[in-house]
């Protein structure tokens, strides 16, 4: 059964890596596809990828910390589409720093991306949802989420956080129709990792059960799983992508 043709998504941080790679994964499955990034050039092109498929795209450039342009990005797919059907907050940075170096402006902006930010796509998008009594949304979390991680306390606590908010927006919306389910990825072979050196590359590697990095099409089919019409009884939960590391 899958996701219905016609859907609408919006995915936040859709420029590039996993955010791109889902876009263009919905848009496979007959969704049209609002791709959101803090990068105009970026949103553009991967809007124009999904435009190539066959499907609807808008391409939305907007800082996701900021709650009156999460409200008008949303506002303009909903004007021209009259729905959203499904809402995945997967715009994220890093900052990475030991706490007692972190600068206050580290902490601060990777909580206002990572976690403010979906709370205000949730804001926007919500109401629409529970009025259609229907919605699927996806949190992008973290395997660092829930095991932290030296030198990423700013990070994990984001990722945390938004494991508290799908679970406890979950409760709120169920009776809705809307379902609110979070990813957390563990180590995963992007640019952001291709970067390392060999020597940590093997390091992470060897911390694997599986005893490899993931692939970003891990991910995306978790994702599309649980904003299918296969997972309507699944609410409030996180699916683990991270070849055993935390299990």
């Amino acid at each position: 059964m899958g996701i219905a043709e016609g859907r609408v998504a919006l995915v936040t941080g859709g420029a590039q890596g996993i955010g791109r790679a889902l876009a263009l994964a919905l848009a496979g499955a007959g969704v049209d596809v609002a791709v959101t990034d803090v990068n105009p050039a970026g949103a553009e092109e991967a809007a124009a990828a999904v435009a190539a498929t066959g499907r609807k795209s808008w391409a939305l450039a907007g800082d996701v910390s900021d709650f009156a342009a999460a409200r008008e990005m949303t506002e303009e797919v909903l004007q021209d589409s009259g729905k959203i059907d499904i809402l995945v907050n997967n715009a994220g940075i890093t900052r990475d720093g030991l706490l007692l170096r972190m600068k206050e402006q580290d902490w601060d902006s990777v909580l206002a991306v990572n976690l403010k930010g979906a709370f205000n796509f949730c804001k926007a998008a919500v109401p629409v949802m529970v009025k259609q009594r229907y919605g699927r949304i996806v949190n992008m979390s973290s395997v660092v989420g829930v095991m932290g991680n030296a030198g990423q306390a700013n990070y994990s606590a984001s990722k945390a956080g938004l494991i508290g908010l799908t679970k406890s927006l979950a409760r709120e919306v169920a009776s809705r129709g809307v379902t609110v389910n979070a990813v957390a990825p563990g180590f995963i072979d992007t640019a952001m990792t291709q970067a390392l050196s060999e020597k940590v590359r093997t390091a992470l590697q060897q911390q694997i059960p599986a005893g490899k990095l993931g692939q970003v099409e891990d991910v995306v089919a978790a994702a599309l799983f649980l904003a299918s019409e296969e997972a309507s009884y699944i609410t409030g939960q996180v699916l683990h992508v991270n070849g055993g590391m935390y299990t």
